[in-house]
């Protein structure tokens, strides 16, 4: 297989919850390009460890922050901007998922999900718009879900955050459109990681998931990096507000 180039090398980019799955492999391609990297996550042990495997040195910064509280937020765009000078891209990674049903979840279930996905995309975002802003240049990349567009047992409120992510996308856009600014989404199917473990390591399930892919496997972590990578570079500089469904073609049935 050819190499893939998107030509970010020099560039600074700040990946959400870039110490495990999905966000680690961004990171991981990006630092391969010569990019400058910051992950952040909640658990220092994860972050610690995800730093170890990448050994980048320099062109790497783990920062424990929880997207959903504004003075983590703040304090995280603080230090990559005195680490790296600047921010050229955002990933929103971050997301998480407690299944339920909406009718049964009490309040503060529905706020934990809608804090991490959507709240969390919300304050990264308008801070990474703000600083991208007087620049006037920046790519904002949010990974959302197929989810929000197919409600499915157990993954309502999950759902829900998604779909918000997708409007704010659009929203986002156009606010940022006359600066130059980039904004996009890769929506994927179920993608094999830690996070949906429970899911496609039960061989019932794993076999009635690939059934609705018409490519009929469940997605990798690359298959989700590497489009992601693409709204990051300048190929997609006259692409904004745009969903990017990588699930193998299920939602096209």
């Amino acid at each position: 297989m050819a190499t893939i180039s998107y030509g970010l090398n020099g560039k600074v980019f700040l990946v959400t919850g870039g110490s495990r799955g999905i966000g680690f492999e961004i990171a991981k391609m990006m630092l391969a390009e010569g990019a400058k990297v910051a992950i952040c996550g909640r658990k220092q042990e994860g972050l610690d460890a995800a730093a170890a495997e990448l050994a980048a040195g320099e062109n790497l910064l783990a920062v424990s922050a929880h997207v959903a509280k504004e003075e983590d937020v703040n304090r995280m765009f603080d230090q990559v901007v005195e680490q790296f000078g600047t921010i050229d891209g955002l990933v929103n990674n971050v997301g998480m998922n407690i299944a339920t049903g909406a009718v049964d979840a009490d309040f503060g279930l529905w706020q934990k999900i809608v804090d991490s996905n959507l709240n969390g995309t919300f304050l990264c975002s308008r801070k990474a718009g703000q600083i991208m802003r007087e620049k006037k240049q920046g790519k904002i990349v949010s990974i959302t879900s197929i989810a929000a567009r197919r409600a499915a047992p157990f993954m309502g409120i999950y759902g829900v955050a998604k779909a918000g992510i997708e409007m704010m996308t659009r929203v986002l856009a156009q606010e940022l459109a006359p600066f130059n600014i980039q904004v996009n989404a890769v929506a994927p199917c179920m993608v094999r990681t830690k996070f949906s473990q429970p899911f496609w390591s039960n061989a019932d399930i794993h076999d009635q998931i690939v059934k609705t892919v018409p490519l009929g496997r469940i997605a990798e972590p690359a298959d989700v990096a590497h489009p992601t990578l693409f709204f990051c570079s300048e190929a997609a500089n006259f692409i904004t507000g745009q969903i990017l469904m990588v699930d193998g073609g299920a939602t096209a049935v």
